[in-house]
């Protein structure tokens, strides 16, 4: 009987050990309770004096025990989800997203915007295809999300999140990502214009062949600095030298030109930002930025009005990051895009929640503000035999918020 000391050690052993432990300890505190003298029995006495149930204990080993096996329910759920199932289920995310917002706009979007950003997931044990990162110099994955936006608004809504192995580069699996995400933008919106953004680490041959290859698609890719551009900016930059050192402030330049690199099959229209940047208390430092485009604006425009936009992606993969997005802890790597999936699910629906707000305080608001907002409230909960009643509380600081975005979702007024 020595083993019943260490329950906790033997409940992770085995789900039938652990319940084995439920109907022993169960027998035990039902004769205890049913026959005190029984106790006091010498051949029972020592096993009792050995276990002690009390009903603090029977209840921490009950809820130890029933959160083990729920655990290994949800571990049986994600990794029952297979290569094939998980590739609907991303198809379906996007599906719904474009589906949802078309018919929002009654099909008429002029443009839809994508943007591509990746992310780093720190790993912290055994995950399948977790590798070492130079560039964020640490074990984790690489996943990369993808979201959309509609005309001029300035919300972007996430539409594709796929995890990648953590050594592989920022543009492994774009043009599979573009390729669905075009296709279905066209079948739901035909005609629409449509507008890719990237940054430099998706300034690859094969990236750049196919956003050329689309019709009605226009793009700006940021490109990492070389040698060759360097020098064709060098003239912009001593004019940026100039106007800093009169100013004493930051200063920049556009200019563009034709460019080739060794694997381009043709020349393509390079944005030169050529920038210095000054700072209190450090020396200037010369900041040129290149942007490969297709559009024919001028060159300010483009980075300025176009390019810089897609900075605002960092703020919603910021709120991806408060909902867990990179909870990516089981060992299988497909389990793991499950869980991925299951997370950018939860962030459309805030998406959606947050568009409900319209026009109230909440209409701009991080998630982790609508969940404080909005969700996590008091309630009073009743169960009958025929229904289950939540009592809302009838006053609390965000109430007209709530009771307007209720409205918009559907819910009936009493």
């Amino acid at each position: 009987m020595d083993w019943w000391l260490d329950w906790p050690r033997a409940f992770e052993t085995s789900g039938k050990l652990a319940r084995s432990i439920i109907r022993c300890a169960s027998w035990w505190r039902n004769e205890c309770s049913r026959s005190p003298a029984a106790t006091r029995t010498p051949t029972i006495q020592p096993a009792c004096r050995r276990i002690q149930f009390t009903n603090c204990l029977w209840i921490a080993i009950r809820s130890k025990v029933a959160a083990w096996l729920r655990s290994r329910r949800l571990s049986r759920f994600e990794n029952g989800v297979g290569v094939k199932e998980l590739y609907r289920v991303g198809e379906f995310l996007a599906e719904s997203v474009l589906r949802r917002h078309a018919k929002r706009l009654r099909h008429r979007a002029y443009r839809v915007t994508i943007d591509l950003d990746p992310t780093d997931d720190p790993t912290h044990g055994a995950q399948q295809l977790s590798f070492f990162n130079g560039h964020y110099d640490t074990w984790c994955y690489l996943p990369v999300m993808g979201f959309v936006s509609f005309n001029d608004e300035a919300e972007q809504y996430l539409c594709a999140a796929v995890l990648r192995p953590g050594n592989v580069t920022a543009a492994a699996g774009a043009v599979a990502i573009l390729r669905r995400l075009v296709r279905m933008i066209r079948h739901h919106i035909p005609g629409v214009q449509i507008r890719v953004r990237l940054d430099g680490g998706f300034a690859h041959p094969a990236v750049l062949e196919f956003l050329d290859a689309q019709p009605k698609l226009e793009y700006v890719v940021a490109m990492a600095k070389n040698s060759v551009l360097k020098r064709v900016a060098e003239s912009g930059m001593r004019r940026a030298r100039q106007l800093s050192r009169c100013s004493g402030k930051t200063e920049h330049i556009y200019g563009e030109v034709r460019y080739k690199a060794g694997k381009w099959p043709r020349l393509r229209r390079v944005i030169i930002k050529a920038e210095v940047v000054r700072a209190a208390d450090k020396e200037p430092r010369d900041n040129p930025r290149f942007v490969i485009t297709n559009m024919k604006q001028s060159p300010q425009w483009i980075y300025e009005h176009v390019y810089c936009q897609r900075g605002d992606v960092e703020n919603r993969i910021k709120e991806l990051h408060d909902l867990d997005i990179d909870r990516t802890s089981c060992t299988s790597f497909w389990a793991n895009q499950f869980r991925v999936l299951l997370t950018a699910a939860a962030y459309v629906l805030m998406q959606e929640l947050r568009l409900r707000a319209a026009g109230t305080a909440c209409a701009r608001a991080q998630v982790g503000m609508l969940r404080e907002r909005l969700l996590k409230l008091g309630a009073r909960v009743l169960v009958s035999v025929r229904r289950i009643v939540v009592h809302l509380p009838a006053s609390f600081p965000f109430l007209p918020t709530f009771h307007r975005v209720a409205l918009a979702l559907g819910a009936a007024t009493g």
